[in-house]
């Protein structure tokens, strides 16, 4: 109930923040803005139960650890380009992409291949136990700190 909860909210705060968004943004800026927020939830949507998990908050479930890491990998395989369109950094409304990502486009790459890599090997273990599932979620969460330490803004 709790993670419903947690998506409803995101998901009227995603809605609330695209309203405000459209009058200064093209359309070809709206839709990547949109897209990039939604796959970033994405993220977050599969981090959280292995991360609870990581954290023994919950118990254990190869079966969801397993569909979870293998979604996020597959997430994070996907090409992004489209998502990162100029004027959609954090001085239009709703966006917290720090201006570097375009003006540091080989340090972001960097960045998102470390993503790529780190979920890659968690998906091979992550059904194979608690211990496996903590050994490998280490570097998926050291990845996404080092994209939001460098290219994402402080929320308002």
């Amino acid at each position: 109930m709790k993670i419903r909860t947690i998506i409803a909210v995101a998901a009227l705060g995603l809605s609330v923040t695209t309203a405000l968004a459209q009058d200064s943004l093209s359309e070809e800026q709206q839709r990547a803005l949109n897209a990039r927020q939604a796959h970033m939830g994405l993220y977050g949507f599969y981090l959280t139960p292995l991360g609870q998990m990581a954290q023994d908050r919950i118990p254990y479930d190869a079966a969801i650890a397993s569909a979870a890491a293998n979604n996020l990998a597959a997430m994070a395989a996907i090409d992004q380009a489209a998502f990162w369109v100029d004027g959609t950094d954090s001085s239009v409304e709703g966006s917290r992409a720090r201006a570097e990502i375009w003006t540091d486009a080989a340090g972001y790459a960097q960045v998102q291949q470390g993503m790529v890599e780190a979920t890659a090997a968690l998906a091979l273990v992550a059904g194979d136990g608690i211990d496996a599932l903590k050994g490998a979620f280490g570097p998926v969460g050291q990845s996404c700190g080092a994209c939001h330490q460098t290219y994402r803004a402080p929320a308002n």
